[in-house]
């Protein structure tokens, strides 16, 4: 059992700044992001005999971050918040701009659920169109087809010029 412990907590040291940032992208809030991590940590520990065996245990993970926020959408009480979130959000830091920054994070709050996470797994996290389907339990068609719809919807707001063809 120590060993069991210590290597959960190894893992979750190791792996822990990287799950939030997934679940903030994935959501859009500090507050949850912190909440879905402990739940999907919580889920993990349960598991973790079984788990920690896997050679691809952060796609596994990934998929528990990905369940969880998905079962936290479903919550009844989530359906009662406030429209207009912007005031409410912690911004990330990132090397854009603030206007830049605020533009994107407007831009990808803007994406259905199913757009934002497939974009988030293919450009942020930079996995493969296999991994993503696999992590989402979804097929590959429907990430390209989510890819792209949303990769459009993001051009089309963040950069209106380029989209009618328009330069200065």
């Amino acid at each position: 059992m120590p060993d069991r412990d210590g290597d959960f907590t190894t893992y979750v040291v190791q792996r822990r700044p990287q799950l939030y940032r997934l679940a903030y992208l994935l959501c859009g809030d500090a507050h949850r992001a912190e909440d879905i991590v402990q739940v999907a940590l919580a889920k993990l520990y349960g598991a973790w005999d079984r788990a920690s065996r896997l050679e691809g245990i952060d796609a596994y993970v990934r998929r528990i971050v990905v369940n969880s926020h998905l079962d936290e959408t479903r919550r009844p009480w989530r359906r009662e918040r406030l429209r207009d979130r912007e005031q409410l959000d912690v911004p990330v830091p990132a090397p854009l701009g603030v206007e830049e920054t605020d533009a994107l994070w407007t831009a990808l709050r803007g994406l259905p659920e199913g757009q934002r996470r497939v974009v988030v797994l293919r450009h942020y996290w930079g996995l493969s169109v296999e991994e993503t389907a696999r992590d989402l339990g979804i097929s590959t068609g429907t990430v390209k087809s989510q890819t792209s719809l949303a990769v459009h919807e993001l051009r089309r707001v963040l950069d209106p010029a380029a989209m009618t063809g328009e330069r200065p």
